[in-house]
């Protein structure tokens, strides 16, 4: 046989467990929903919960996107196709999660700024955070202070996430802030900002608790500041 049916002759049905984790990790790292569809239903099947197939399989894949993402190996289209692919695992393993009670790392509420229309950064960042064990709300795009503010209210997230990629709308981050902290919300929430002309400096200046330069650094940065949250408890 030739080379190029060598992917074909991978039967996923006939894996062990650990080759197929391995086998499922090559497949997020390709972006091939279908595969990770089939391989997902295949280890529930063979009785394996959903926390662990979430842990095993899909986040420790995504974690080596994450990583590849973060050193330049992979590009944004190809992070996005593998982000593909794990939310239809996802899919299948979020009303399984729920009905256990399992419980994510912790819960984000992302949105960008009033004024901006630009989400694939936010996307990114939706994707990689679920694909870390998040529980994302995205708030989509143009999002008042008035949007941030019901979203928090009703969601009770651990973390703000705010993006914007027109440096017209960067102050705007600023004003959604100032808002909480009037209102005295200001320390309930891990606020991290993103976008392409932020900077850690504007960061600060504006009160975010962390600028996150990429999905990346966000997805390591809001689970750097989960671990300190739970250690304060």
């Amino acid at each position: 046989m030739t080379e190029e049916y060598d992917d074909e002759d991978i039967v996923l049905s006939e894996l062990d467990d650990e080759e197929l984790v391995l086998q499922m990790h090559d497949d997020l790292y390709d972006g091939l929903r279908e595969e990770i569809e089939e391989g997902t239903n295949i280890l529930l099947a063979r009785g394996w919960s959903a926390k662990r197939v979430l842990d095993d399989a899909l986040v420790a894949g995504m974690a080596i996107v994450g990583v590849d993402f973060r050193d330049g190996i992979l590009f944004v289209p190809e992070v996005l196709q593998a982000a593909n692919a794990m939310k239809g695992g996802m899919e299948i393993l979020r009303p399984l999660l729920a009905d256990t009670g399992a419980p994510p790392i912790g819960k984000m509420v992302i949105g960008t700024v009033k004024g901006d229309i630009h989400d694939i950064g936010k996307n990114l960042v939706s994707m990689m955070m679920e694909g870390a064990g998040f529980e994302v709300i995205d708030l989509g795009i143009n999002c008042p202070v008035e949007t941030y503010l019901e979203a928090l209210e009703e969601h009770k997230p651990d973390i703000l996430g705010m993006s914007a990629l027109l440096t017209t709308t960067m102050p705007y981050m600023k004003v959604v802030i100032d808002e909480l902290v009037a209102k005295g919300l200001r320390d309930d929430y891990i606020v991290l900002v993103g976008g392409a002309p932020l900077n850690e400096e504007f960061g600060k200046a504006v009160g975010a608790d962390a600028y996150c330069r990429d999905a990346a650094v966000a997805v390591d940065t809001a689970k750097d500041f989960m671990a300190r949250k739970h250690n304060q408890r």
